[in-house]
């Protein structure tokens, strides 16, 4: 059972699907959490609230230097603290698929921004607090595809291949501070931000990903909950620089 009472925890994009999902999870574990999102948080804070949970939401765009340094200002005022970071903000299901010689090159930016960008920018704003308090925990939630390498997509995966690579380098600058950071690399997952917006794409996709597991299913957010509280806990505090597939068996490496 990982233990995580007294421990402050920011999850980005945590106000719907895969993020309120470990925003739960982790709440469930002991930690208070902040969820952090450009949509409105009040929903999910008394989803979380009425689970028991110490929660707060705070508003940010992750690709702003000012926003995400005024929602760790704001988590430290409520909470006094920050143990964990999970850097789970991403755009995947507003992203255009095409080949990526027709790719939009605004999109490509903003993909980065988001995907890459948004990871670096509150990991840098965290550092500090959690140097304070001796140690964290920062959990990037990456992507399966860096290994399979779906077409049409190539901007979705660079992300998440850039932020992969960040995880390693982030985990040496990082070790010295008593931080962990490691990255989770789902699969197609039917997240609530799936099934409401790639209706497009959601029957072939999700029998693709099934037929290409050793565990032939569809992939749900409880799938990955389990993952990214593990990292956070003290029974990961010897894992750095790792990135842990939960894909049901479809990448191995």
């Amino acid at each position: 059972m990982v233990d995580l009472n007294g421990k402050v925890a920011i999850v980005t994009g945590g106000a719907s699907g895969i993020g309120l999902e470990i925003a739960s999870d982790l709440g469930r574990h002991g930690a208070r959490v902040v969820v952090c999102d450009l949509a409105d948080t009040t929903d999910a804070v008394a989803r979380l609230t009425g689970e028991g949970v110490t929660a707060t939401g705070v508003a940010v765009d992750v690709s702003d230097p000012a926003s995400v340094e005024t929602a760790v200002a704001a988590a430290l005022v409520d909470h006094d603290r920050i143990d964990i970071l999970v850097n789970n903000a991403g755009l995947f299901t507003s992203i255009t698929r095409a080949q990526f010689d027709q790719l939009d090159l605004a999109e490509w930016k903003r993909v980065l921004d988001v995907n890459v960008t948004g990871p670096f920018l509150f990991s840098r704003a965290v550092w500090g607090a959690m140097r304070a308090v001796g140690g964290g925990r920062i959990v990037h939630i990456t992507s399966a595809s860096i290994f399979t390498a779906p077409p049409l997509m190539l901007h979705y995966v660079a992300s998440k291949g850039a932020l992969t690579a960040m995880t390693k380098s982030m985990a040496r600058e990082m070790g010295p501070d008593n931080i962990t950071v490691n990255a989770v690399a789902p699969g197609f997952t039917l997240s609530s931000g799936v099934l409401e917006k790639r209706q497009d794409m959601l029957e072939a996709a999700a029998k693709r990903a099934r037929n290409a597991r050793a565990l032939r299913r569809d992939q749900q957010p409880r799938d990955i909950v389990g993952a990214v509280t593990f990292l956070c806990g003290d029974g990961a505090a010897f894992i750095t620089g790792q990135t842990l597939v939960v894909d049901g068996g479809a990448a191995m490496h």
